[in-house]
């Protein structure tokens, strides 16, 4: 009689627990598939409403992991555990956790700063962290850059935050930079003036460049020319300033220019 009590309990509590287990597996299929339709709802209700990609990235990530700690408490509760205790847990160990992960919390805190002074957004062309190039993607402790050579590269947006940020599609258009050392003899004046008329014929030009006299050398006159364009024109424009200095100088019968950088100082 006891064997058979004994049997019909453990039959029992296993149907019991394979039914809490199958319950269990259900409220989490059910509940992820409610949590990507709130979160695709998110980004639908945002885009709509034209927010900014970045922000509709990095709120509906938020989203996401708050629904998704959600669920994982509500199926502790139905085993019966003690959520309460079990929040306790997770708190003490976010402590210890906050003091190893230090850089992530900090990556993480970062950008949430940056959600709210938004020194640039997607699809920027920027200057951030040491890396230049388009932002794909502000995540939530670090920013998706492709540079020039399509590199997919991430920064730590502590990083980011800490260090000097240009955002090179904040204004309408940019300077283009190039330096002409001509050689000894050349009439800058007329070099200028020649200078002027060929950058003006390039294509994507946004305003009339600025041809100046910077400096006179022992070499010959150093003239700057620095015309002005769109950023998605601005190699564009850079090559072909380069290649309209030395044609000019083809023309006239000058000697090939050095094409120097242009130095910040000047």
């Amino acid at each position: 009689m006891e064997f058979t009590t004994l049997q019909h309990f453990i039959s029992d509590t296993l149907i019991n627990l394979l039914i809490k287990i199958a319950a269990a597996l259900a409220f989490w299929v059910i509940g992820r598939w409610l949590i990507a339709r709130v979160s695709d709802l998110v980004h639908a209700g945002m885009s709509r409403n034209h927010v900014d990609p970045t922000l509709t990235k990095y709120l509906g990530s938020i989203v996401t992991v708050a629904l998704n700690i959600a669920l994982v408490l509500g199926i502790l509760g139905y085993f019966g555990i003690q959520t309460t205790s079990f929040a306790a847990l997770i708190a003490g160990a976010g402590v210890a956790i906050g003091a190893a992960w230090s850089g992530l919390l900090g990556n993480f805190a970062a950008g949430a700063f940056m959600l709210v002074l938004r020194p640039f957004k997607v699809g920027d062309f920027v200057s951030i962290g040491g890396i230049t190039g388009t932002v794909k993607e502000l995540g939530l402790f670090g920013t998706t850059i492709v540079t020039p050579d399509n590199v997919l590269t991430l920064v730590g947006n502590n990083k980011i935050f800490g260090d000097t940020i240009q955002n090179f599609n904040a204004l309408p258009y940019r300077r283009v930079d190039r330096l002409a050392q001509l050689a000894g003899g050349v009439d800058p004046l007329d070099a200028m003036a020649r200078l002027k008329a060929a950058v003006a014929k390039i294509p994507n030009i946004a305003r009339e460049a600025d041809v100046v006299l910077i400096d006179l050398k022992a070499e010959g006159p150093l003239i700057a020319v620095r015309p002005y364009t769109a950023n998605e024109h601005y190699w564009q424009v850079w090559c072909d300033t380069n290649l309209a200095i030395v044609k000019v100088c083809a023309e006239a019968g000058w000697p090939t220019p050095g094409l120097l950088q242009y130095e910040k100082q000047l």
